[in-house]
């Protein structure tokens, strides 16, 4: 089959084949997990990722590469779940954006656009890691780019860009220590590679049927939702502890003239000329700026000579900073308000979908707008009530098992009606879904902050101080939280060997921050030594959240074995109930 070109409804069936090829093999994907934990989940965030688009592009009866693109990047934008289906709907929307003003797509433009794509997966990963979906994604581009030379036919081009994409997979252990110690490739990256063959055999007549469209996709009402402005990187992952520069300044260009990749590479070696801790991304004609300077004026001035500006913001680090000399008279008063106020909080917490937040629509609600609120992704009852006690107004129920998608996080920031809402994603695979969240919303004011495990948002959250700006209060809460060691008690779903310890499948793990502590055959056992790990001559204080797994009785023999193996720490037990995690544990 020699296919020169491809059609909007080509590209359909395409799309929905690679949807097809990955839901097939999410559960091998999941598999492919470096830690045998229970929860490996990568395959099902991916799959749910790319079927959240799949179910708008099904819907289009007669689609235009505009329309098919528009369904492609807001469907899989909003349903993108963990880190890795947030970066395969980033690959998506560079990929669309280069073919939406098509009538057909070639070799050549298809060569454009996996460049395109792989550019915008990479702009929206702060710290971008080798060895991941990221290197299979950039190997293909680089492939397609050197087939767009060499041939026209479709055919030829996408099964050398896919035997090539394989190869850089299976090259990943090697870029990525622990993948080749777990004797596993990167599962992103395979996932990745499944949309592709899926995609392949679409394009070969190897269709998925409308049976099975129906089956897989749902059936949907209606066309693809409008795509709303995002900007990639999150600003809130950066340092201002030290603060060099004294002006946070923040704007929006709206580009009248010429802004091309040369234009903004000069801008961006301005901006580092007269300060630092810079963001500069561009999105068709708007770019979001932020940087750190002493004169905010000079960056106004040479944005103001490519557009107009809006969403001006500017705030003095060095003033707000001295606040801080301050912070723990107003934390005691803070925590002693919290707790006087703590059982209305919730209570109220359970009229919340009912009752907070102003709609996208605009609907106004019952309850006034404040300054500030809490959203927190927790799971388990008495995770919910810690969570709720310490103020946070509303909970996405996740976490380890089932990451939040980012139009979860969406419906959540929807809930809460405040100028400022901070989104605590109590896990590092969530962390990128929130950011994405925060380029969606016009309204209110967005800050993720990266805390990677529930102990983490429990410390960032008990530490906010309504006096302190969004600025700094994030800052300390990342202090605070830095602060923290966490330690996670499971079971293992399969035989391997980490960090230099043999592990069979049903044996009991205990991972902390940086790998694996403590492997064993009793939980209570292994919680103990995985403490033991974690303390040292500084740590003060212990908590230990047991799951639902666990009886009160069995978590209160291992509340008492703490406290004679580390006498010099204060214990704390609390039910979490969390699932699949016997015990969450962290040592301050």
């Amino acid at each position: 089959m020699n296919i020169r070109e491809i059609d909007a409804s080509l590209m359909k069936r395409a799309f929905l084949a690679g949807a097809h090829g990955l839901e097939a093999k999410k559960e091998w994907i999941n598999e492919l997990n470096v830690f045998p934990v229970p929860d490996g989940d990568t395959g099902t965030n991916m799959t749910m990722t790319i079927m959240a688009a799949a179910r708008e592009v099904a819907a289009l009866e007669n689609p235009t590469m505009e329309t098919l693109s528009r369904a492609i990047s807001s469907g899989s934008l909003r349903g993108a779940r963990g880190n890795s289906g947030v970066i395969l709907s980033q690959l998506f929307r560079g990929f669309t954006k280069e073919i939406k003003t098509k009538e057909v797509v070639t070799v050549s433009v298809l060569a454009d656009a996996f460049v395109r794509g792989t550019e915008t997966a990479y702009k929206a990963v702060m710290k971008p890691k080798e060895g991941t979906i990221l290197t299979v994604a950039r190997g293909m581009a680089e492939k397609a780019v050197e087939m767009a030379s060499k041939t026209e036919d479709v055919e030829e081009f996408a099964r050398e860009v896919i035997l090539y994409g394989d190869f850089v997979l299976g090259q990943t252990p090697e870029m990525l220590p622990v993948l080749k110690q777990a004797g596993v490739v990167d599962s992103g990256g395979q996932g990745l590679m499944q949309v592709m063959k899926g995609a392949l055999d679409g394009l070969l007549g190897k269709e998925v049927s409308e049976e099975d469209a129906d089956d897989i996709f749902g059936k949907s009402e209606g066309g693809a939702a409008a795509v709303r402005s995002g900007f990639g990187p999150d600003a809130a992952d950066l340092d201002t502890a030290d603060i060099r520069f004294g002006y946070c300044t923040e704007f929006i260009i709206n580009v009248e003239k010429q802004y091309d990749e040369n234009i903004e590479r000069e801008f961006k070696a301005y901006l580092e000329s007269i300060g630092d801790s810079l963001v500069v991304v561009s999105d068709e004609d708007v770019v979001k700026v932020h940087v750190h300077t002493n004169d905010p004026g000079l960056a106004i001035q040479r944005a103001l000579s490519y557009g107009s500006l809006s969403r001006m913001k500017i705030d003095n680090m060095r003033e707000e900073h001295q606040e801080r000399l301050i912070q723990n008279a107003e934390k005691l008063a803070r925590e002693q308000k919290e707790a006087e106020r703590s059982e209305d909080k919730a209570a109220a917490g359970k009229e919340q979908a009912k009752e907070n937040g102003t709609s996208a629509s605009g609907t106004e609600t019952k309850n006034p707008r404040k300054p500030y609120g809490f959203i927190a992704v927790s799971v388990g009852e008495g995770m919910g009530e810690i969570f709720k006690g310490i103020g946070a107004d509303y909970l996405i129920e996740g976490g380890q098992t089932m990451n939040p998608s980012t139009e979860d996080m969406l419906n959540a920031i929807d809930q809460v009606n405040a100028d400022q809402v901070f989104i605590l994603p109590n896990n590092k695979n969530i962390i990128l879904a929130a950011e994405q969240a925060k380029y969606l919303v016009e309204d209110k004011e967005i800050i993720v902050v990266p805390s990677k495990t529930v102990p983490q948002g429990i410390t960032a959250l008990i530490n906010f101080i309504p006096e302190l700006s969004a600025e700094d209060n994030l800052s300390t809460m990342m202090e605070e939280m830095e602060r923290i060691k966490t330690g996670q008690i499971t079971y293992a779903v399969r035989s391997t060997q980490i960090d230099g310890m043999e592990i069979h499948q049903g044996d009991i793990m205990g991972l902390g921050d940086q790998g694996m502590l403590a492997v064993g055959s009793s939980i209570e056992r292994t919680a103990i030594e995985t403490l033991k790990a974690m303390v040292d001559e500084e740590s003060e204080l212990i908590s230990i959240y047991y799951g639902s797994d666990v009886k009160a009785e069995e978590a209160q023999r291992v509340f008492e074995k703490a406290q004679k193996a580390c006498p010099g720490c204060e214990v704390e037990l609390h039910n979490g109930g969390q699932p699949i995690y016997y015990y969450l544990m962290s040592v301050e």
